[in-house]
């Protein structure tokens, strides 16, 4: 098992160090970034003056290791529209992020999931092909018309909810913020969680049935029945335990990606995350930004990867002998 864990660490440190020099390549080819940070009269002794500073006169593999060793220690250097230390920046917008991401995901788990098993065992109930039905609506509905017809519902006719902001937030030690206890931040999180939310549910939904209606088909199942097992020993003991274990899969890659494509929701809803300031970096061309926020994403995947595997060695009694077979 220890092995298995070097070799899953090893793999991961050099899809990070692929991705740091694809950074790299887009924060020193990307533009000038002496241009991005002084103005047009700068005489040009200033310019090469600020130019030597940054360390841009070095030759390319040196510029490329240091940029790795800054950003192992959470380095990404100065926003050229804020001012300010990118890693200080990414640390105030982290929380709003993290947050709308997790409830994002444990609502589509816990609406998905049991939608998606019930579809499977009542496949031809009324009710199974009108979850069927929504599930089609809201796996092709854009995320950006979501949050428009809920921030109409809910915001402009009803009345119930904010339309835009995170709300009041409370500290939590020197850096963490949280809205989750506050009332404002409470109603603030529910319309951007639930149009985050929305795609993904549709989608593990979907999984689940299907792999629910394979799973039931199994020679194993037949033999469970055989046995004399109840349904419902039969249905969630044996079937759903062996249907989610490609289903983690799927929902781990889908929590890197409602953090990596929360762009769209956090500029509908206005929500101080990290989205929003990635896209202000597009439109400024903020490059030490951009190259931050794509190393966190590939950070923030290879972690998921790593812990989605060890979850299937748990899990799966079949890969951990084989995992303890490759050990020995």
């Amino acid at each position: 098992m220890i092995a298995f864990i070097i070799r899953r660490l090893l793999a991961s440190l050099g899809v990070l160090i692929a991705v740091g020099l694809i950074a790299f390549v887009m924060f020193r080819y990307v533009g000038d970034p002496v241009n991005q940070m002084v103005g047009i009269e700068t005489p040009a002794a200033e310019r090469e003056a600020l130019r030597q500073q940054l360390g841009l006169n070095e030759p390319v593999i040196v510029q490329a290791s240091r940029f790795l060793l800054n950003a192992a220690r959470f380095d990404f250097g100065i926003s050229y529209q804020f001012r300010q230390p990118v890693s200080v920046m990414i640390g105030a917008r982290l929380p709003a992020t993290l947050e709308l991401a997790i409830v994002a995901s444990i609502l589509s788990l816990l609406a998905g999931v049991p939608l998606g098993v019930y579809s499977a065992l009542r496949r031809d109930s009324a009710l199974a092909k009108l979850f069927q039905a929504l599930s089609l609506v809201g796996i092709s509905l854009p995320t950006f018309l979501t949050g428009i017809l809920l921030i109409y519902l809910f915001s402009v006719t009803l009345g119930w909810l904010p339309s835009f902001g995170r709300g009041a937030v409370v500290p939590i030690g020197s850096w963490w913020t949280t809205g989750l206890l506050t009332m404002s931040g409470l109603k603030s999180l529910i319309m951007p969680a639930i149009t985050l939310a929305l795609f993904q549910m549709t989608l593990i939904m979907r999984l689940v049935r299907a792999e629910m209606l394979e799973v039931l088909r199994a020679d194993y199942i037949r033999f469970a029945r055989a046995r004399g097992l109840s349904e419902r020993a039969v249905h969630f003991h044996h079937a759903l335990k062996n249907t989610l274990v490609p289903v983690m899969t799927v929902v781990g890659l889908q929590l890197g990606s409602i953090v990596a494509f929360s762009i769209i929701t956090e500029t509908v809803f206005a929500w101080p995350g990290m989205g929003q300031l990635f896209l202000q970096s597009i439109q400024n061309v903020d490059i030490p930004i951009m190259a931050a926020y794509l190393l966190f994403i590939a950070f923030l995947f290879v972690i998921i990867n790593l812990v989605v595997d060890l979850l299937y060695v748990i899990v799966d009694p079949r890969l951990r002998a084989a995992v303890h077979g490759a050990s020995g």
